[in-house]
């Protein structure tokens, strides 16, 4: 091929070649059936031989029109396979997950580093947000919430984990490694208002009150700051109270029972039909398995 072949030429001729036809060629390049047969004119004339033979019913390839057409798809293949070598992916967008903010916290968060690690592809978004979820108003693809609503009929929930729970407190609040619950400061939380008579009903115990002057948080990551300066006795989820457990701040005396409810990740969308969706609920049941500690 000479200087003076012009690819856009080629593209002309490799799409007349391929169709038989310089009318469907004009048709699948969006241009007139004269703007195909110029430049088939004009590569003829650089090539200095003809490369169809005109006929009454479609336009044919001489032998030097099908030793060209070869060459060129040949160039073409190896063009696109180029292209799509150095082309850059396009960024997949996130997945945008709601969880409670307890939850996301004190467990999730801290646990990102290996979900990135292992899949660098399902880019995450946290919303923090508890209870029913508006799906479409907040753009939410997928939400991480316990089963203590009611939740619509119509979304795709699949369980993650069962919850367990506990009375959790300073170790300061020990005497001889036991806690006398009746002669402490009770903290409860307004997002589980119901946490401490869910444990006592899961561990058979109605003992213990507490001193009178019991204390409430708006939200189960203040009750569990306040356990952990020494404040009183909170009733922690055994994912919420992992990291304090494991650095000491916390004890769980009594030991972590189940509460009856669990986790599950919720989706207007079926997960079998989403990649990130499946990868986010592998990864979350492989991690949500409580190791609990020994009371």
């Amino acid at each position: 091929m000479t200087r003076q072949v012009a690819l856009g030429a080629l593209r002309f001729f490799a799409a007349a070649a391929r169709l038989g036809s310089f009318v469907q060629a004009a048709d699948a390049l969006h241009v007139t059936h004269g703007a195909v047969s110029r430049q088939i004119r004009l590569l003829e004339t650089s090539l200095g031989t003809p490369l169809f033979e005109r006929r009454n019913r479609g336009v044919f390839l001489t032998p030097a029109g099908a030793q060209l057409q070869e060459a060129v798809q040949q160039a073409f293949e190896r063009l696109d396979a180029a292209l799509e070598a150095v082309r850059q992916p396009a960024r997949q967008a996130p997945l945008v997950v709601s969880c409670e903010p307890t939850i996301a916290m004190k467990w999730l968060i801290p646990r990102l580093g290996d979900f990135y690690q292992r899949h660098p592809e399902v880019p995450l978004h946290l919303f923090a947000s508890g209870g029913p979820v508006a799906f479409q108003r907040d753009a939410v693809d997928v939400a991480l919430r316990r089963n203590d609503f009611l939740w619509d009929a119509g979304l795709h929930a699949e369980k993650v984990c069962d919850e367990w729970i506990a009375p959790v407190c300073a170790p300061a609040l020990l005497r001889d490694g036991r806690l006398d619950l009746s002669a402490q400061r009770l903290l409860h939380t307004a997002s589980r208002p119901a946490a401490w008579t869910h444990w006592r009903a899961a561990a058979r115990d109605d003992g213990g009150q507490g001193q009178g002057d019991s204390q409430s948080y708006e939200h189960f990551y203040l009750s569990l700051q306040a356990a952990c300066a020494g404040l009183g006795v909170a009733i922690g989820s055994v994912f919420m109270a992992r990291e304090d457990l494991d650095h000491g701040r916390l004890v769980a005396p009594f030991g972590f029972r189940r509460d009856g409810t669990g986790y599950f990740l919720l989706s207007p969308q079926p997960f079998d039909g989403d990649a990130r969706r499946t990868t986010l609920l592998h990864w979350l049941r492989e991690q949500m398995v409580p190791a609990l500690p020994a009371p």
